[in-house]
This record gives C-alpha cells, structure tokens and sequence, in this order.
C-alpha cells in the first residue's frame, strides 16, 4: 500500500506568490536569471543563487548554508508562512496549449521507495544523489515536487472537482503564459479519504524526479540512522510528491542528434542502415512517426522513414520494445559507435514538445549531422519496464506537468 499524507507545508502569501515562483535554475539562460535576480527580490532564484547577493559564485557547503540564511530571510520577512495543520494541496496547471493538469501536492514515504511500492524507470547517477542529498540536509527543506503517477481513482477526482468550486488560495500566471492554481484541503474527512484511497494502491509510478527522490531517500537513511528512536512519522521519512492521475501526464519523446557519422560516408551509412530498415526518401516534407518502432531520420537537407524489419531486431523484453532502446541497438552503437548514451559528448537531446523543426535546425546549423525522432512513450510501457525492474535509456521521456519551485515548501 501507498502511504501519502499530508504536510504543513510553507507557502508565499498570496500576494508574493506569482513574485516567489520560479522554475528550475538549470532552465534558465544566463541572461534570464541576471534578469529576475536583478529585477524580483522575492524570486525563489534568490534563495537558490545566494552569491547574487555578494556578486560572486559560490559552491559546496558555504553555498548550502548561505541558502538555508537566505531561506529564514524569506520567513523571517514573512514572505514565506506555514499553514497550522497537515493539508493535501490540489495544484491545477493550465498551459498555453490549455491542457489541463489536476493533481494533489503531498508527502510520500521514502520507505516505500526503498520497498519498490514506488517504482522508477531511469537510471541515476550516484555522485549526483550524493550532492544532493547533502545539499538537502544543510538547507532542511525541499521546495520541487517529485512527480509520481497513480491509477485513476474516481473518489479522488470527486474530492479535486469538490474542492476545485471554492476560491483557490493561490492563482498566478507565468510569463509562459501557465496558469497556477493551488487549493489547501483542510477537511478532515476529506482528508482521510484521499489518504485511505492511496492506501489502497499496491503501487504508484515515478514519471519525473528520480534524482530528487534518490536524493531524498539517502537522506532518510543518514537521519534515521543519527537518531536513537525513530517512530517513522518524523518529517524526513517523506518527500513532498506532486501525485497525478495517469491519464492525465503528457509524455514527449526526446529526439536524438549525433555530431558524425563515425567516419561513415553518407552512402556507406545508409547501405547499413537498409540491413535493419525499410527505408524511404521524404525530401523536404518533415516525417513525424506515428507507430512503434517507426522512425524519423534527418539528414543532409532530407528526412527519411525507417521501419523496423521485423527479422532484424528479435524483442524478448519489455526493455527490448522501448523504441528508444531499439535506436540504440541498431544504430546508435553499432554503427555510429555511441556507447554511453549518458556521457558522450557526440549526442544530443532534444525534447519532442519542440517540433520536429527543431531537430533539423540543430542539424543544418552544422553542429549535428544526423538528426533521429521518435514517438512518445506510452504510460504502460513506463509502468511495465518499471515492473520488470528495467531501467529505460536517459532521456527517454519528457514528462508534463511542470511544477514551479517555491510554491510549496516541505521542511524536514
């Protein structure tokens, strides 16, 4: 069973929230953040980027702690207060494409991430973690949701709709033109059936956030481990999770790019590639694939379709049928010799939100010569993978909603 439960969570007032919001630092260019760090002393990027403030970049512990400083300035200021009690928060994003995400900030327990009732399906890289988690335990609080996924559950979404009638306590717009709603569930009864509903769910899925959640559990560990008397409803027994119905995720796909042909001729290149695919010339006329194991290539000023023949690729997994997994097997390594998807400066990634455009862009601009697309990934092949205890290729998924940091705040 899931255990989700409310927090006290510390918030901006009302009339600083759409000022304290930001989105993640590493989202922003340079120029954006000088920006907002010159233009909005109440901007979360403050407290993340506290050398701003003495013009001067800092790292490691003396940034850690100089953030934990800016992050009581900010309470002290009363910018930021926390509510009396333990809430769920229904948080509703409405983007510029006006699709709708409902889903329900909460705490959600690192024994069950260590129980694998919540499930990933991405690799994390160890020293990250590591960071990380010794970043959160100096400032003592998480500001980020992770993103987890549960099954449609009808009582819940009755709870949302109900709740969602009255005023929200919070309604902002961002300058992506995003719509934020937050509503604070206070009832108790309401309260006790959205927690007794995620009690009933053997599992629930990671979509987004696996860094953030491994970070989280190692340091339940560390502070378990330094206290005698451990009742396991201590604060960093939980993660603050932003919890959304599977159907209501959006998953892109993430195109790749490759510098070289890896010293292939264009002739020499294709020849291969007609040994595993049915190939056809597009021309000029962008081809976006629709189908498994269907593929858009760019190259040279041309787009091409690959199919897949079905006798050169034997699938034996749920792993094995993940199409990200099959352009890695019969292209990427084999014959343009990328080994290590996670570290090797010659591919590229670009998110399927942006149009297929942009991966001929990246091409014709000369920093890339071939350019592959993909469709997304479907939620079950996420939660199978997951099941089997695989772990997908990084940058497998681009998954929305996208929630903005400093709205919510869980202290531990």
């Amino acid at each position: 069973m899931a255990n989700i439960i409310p927090f006290k969570a510390v918030r901006p007032t009302r009339d600083k929230v759409s000022l304290v919001a930001a989105r993640s630092y590493q989202s922003y260019t340079l120029e954006q953040r000088e920006s907002r760090l010159r233009d909005n002393p109440f901007s979360f990027l403050h407290i993340v980027n506290p050398g701003y403030k003495y013009d001067k970049q800092i790292s490691g512990e003396a940034r850690y702690n100089l953030v934990r400083n800016r992050y009581l300035e900010f309470k002290e200021d009363a910018i930021f207060v926390q509510d009396d009690k333990p809430c769920y928060y229904i948080y509703q994003i409405t983007d510029r494409d006006e699709q709708v995400f409902n889903g329900i900030v909460a705490a959600a327990s690192a024994e069950d991430y260590e129980n694998n009732v919540i499930k990933k399906h991405e690799d994390t890289i160890e020293y990250r973690e590591v960071i990380f988690k010794d970043y959160l335990k100096t400032v003592g609080f998480n500001a980020e949701p992770v993103l987890l996924t549960y099954p449609d559950n009808e009582a819940i979404a009755e709870i949302i709709d109900r709740v969602q009638k009255d005023r929200a306590e919070f309604e902002f717009t961002t300058t992506y033109r995003d719509t934020h709603l937050l509503w604070k569930v206070e009832d108790d009864d309401q309260i006790l059936k959205i927690t007794q509903e995620f009690q009933q769910m053997e599992t629930i899925y990671i979509a987004d956030g696996h860094h953030r959640s491994a970070s989280s559990y190692l340091l339940y560990k560390d502070l378990k481990a330094e206290h005698n008397e451990n009742s396991g409803f201590e604060s960093y027994n939980f993660f603050m999770s932003f919890l959304i119905p599977e159907s209501n995720l959006r998953i892109h796909e993430f195109n790749r790019v490759i510098k070289d042909l890896n010293g292939l001729t264009k002739e020499e290149f294709l020849i291969q590639l007609d040994m595993l695919y049915r190939i056809e010339n597009r021309g000029q006329t962008p081809f976006v694939p629709t189908k498994l194991h269907h593929f858009s290539m760019y190259l040279d000023g041309e787009f091409y379709s690959l199919f897949l023949r079905k006798s050169a690729y034997i699938i034996k997994t749920s792993l094995d049928a993940l199409d990200a997994q099959v352009l890695f097997k019969t292209i990427l390594e084999p014959i343009l010799g990328i080994h290590d998807l996670r570290n090797d400066e010659r591919i590229g990634y670009i998110n399927g939100k942006k149009d297929i455009v942009s991966m001929k862009t990246a091409v014709d601009s000369g920093e890339y010569r071939v350019g592959f697309g993909m469709v997304p990934v479907r939620i079950d092949e996420i939660k199978s993978i997951s099941d089997d205890g695989f772990k997908m290729p990084p940058k497998s998924t681009f998954i929305e909603p996208k929630l903005r940091s400093g709205v919510t705040i869980y202290e531990f």
